[in-house]
């Protein structure tokens, strides 16, 4: 598939960009065409490839959906354009989240957003940005992105290398508001404010620290050497918690997650985190209803 193509696909089958403005997920009829689904809930259901219990549900990182394309390799935790699953929805607001490699000189192509807010968290690399509002910018590792695409937005992302691929974390989030005016912001961080502690880099207002998003989400990344712990609170009731391993093995509320493994907790206040090793991890704390 090409990348003209890919986008188009991904786009469509979100759910997140449709002629009339309007915000809804989508599923897959029988005979191809699209279905629209209410996206009210956190939609877990069992399957023989997710382990859920009472208030948790466990993603190991290999039931994630694959998606390789030669410029892009992406794995995909909630269903995204090809890889579809009915009972991987979404985690609440949390619609999307994608771990993305792209090669060298290679990325998306100028292509259409609305009524989204998403966040970008490179990894490893040069991520270079350009869209409809004139922004022109590049992030590396350190850096968070967020677009609120509002009303609708143009945007293209590339791989500023051309020797070496860029890794990054793509994740959409429902928005509380619609069809408001599209913004851009992107943010250096400290990476020590994160070592063996849990460093907030997104919230709901512009005042708190990292960047702000039009919903009652917070994020936060810890980088943990072996045997630290600590307990997090919930910032919001009627939020949940979705914790993404990005290296390492952890222990979250007595589950072992292991790198690019995910984990969703609700209907608690609070939760314990310890690392087995070193480990650097993600919190995103996000309306379960939307």
């Amino acid at each position: 598939m090409n990348r003209k193509d890919f986008i188009r696909k991904g786009i469509l089958n979100t759910g997140l960009l449709t002629s009339s403005g309007s915000l809804a997920a989508f599923s897959k009829k029988e005979n191809d065409e699209l279905q629209r689904l209410d996206i009210v809930g956190f939609n877990h259901l069992p399957t023989n490839q997710i382990h859920t219990m009472v208030k948790t549900v466990l993603h190991k990182a290999d039931t994630r959906g694959e998606a390789n394309h030669g410029w892009l390799n992406s794995r995909h935790t909630f269903s995204f354009a090809q890889y579809y699953n009915p009972d991987r929805l979404h985690f609440g607001a949390l619609r999307v989240l994608n771990d993305d490699r792209v090669q060298s000189g290679m990325g998306f192509g100028k292509h259409p957003h609305n009524n989204v807010e998403i966040v970008s968290i490179p990894l490893e690399g040069d991520l270079e940005h350009q869209d409809s509002m004139g922004n022109v910018a590049v992030i590396r590792k350190g850096d968070i992105q967020v677009m609120s695409a509002g009303k609708g937005i143009f945007h293209q992302e590339y791989n500023r290398n051309k020797e070496t691929e860029v890794k990054f974390l793509q994740i959409w989030i429902v928005p509380n508001k619609k069809d408001v005016k599209p913004r851009y912001d992107q943010l250096t961080l400290n990476l020590e404010d994160r070592h063996n502690k849990l460093q907030q880099i997104l919230s709901p207002s512009p005042e708190d620290d990292g960047v702000w998003i039009h919903q009652d989400a917070w994020f936060h990344i810890g980088h943990f050497d072996k045997g630290t712990k600590t307990d997090y609170t919930i910032r919001k009731k009627g939020n949940g918690v979705y914790v993404f391993v990005l290296k390492g093995d952890i222990e979250v509320s007595g589950t072992n997650l292991n790198t690019r493994d995910g984990f969703g907790i609700w209907d608690t206040d609070s939760f314990s985190i310890e690392a087995n090793n070193e480990a650097e991890f993600l919190l995103m704390d996000v309306p379960m209803s939307v």
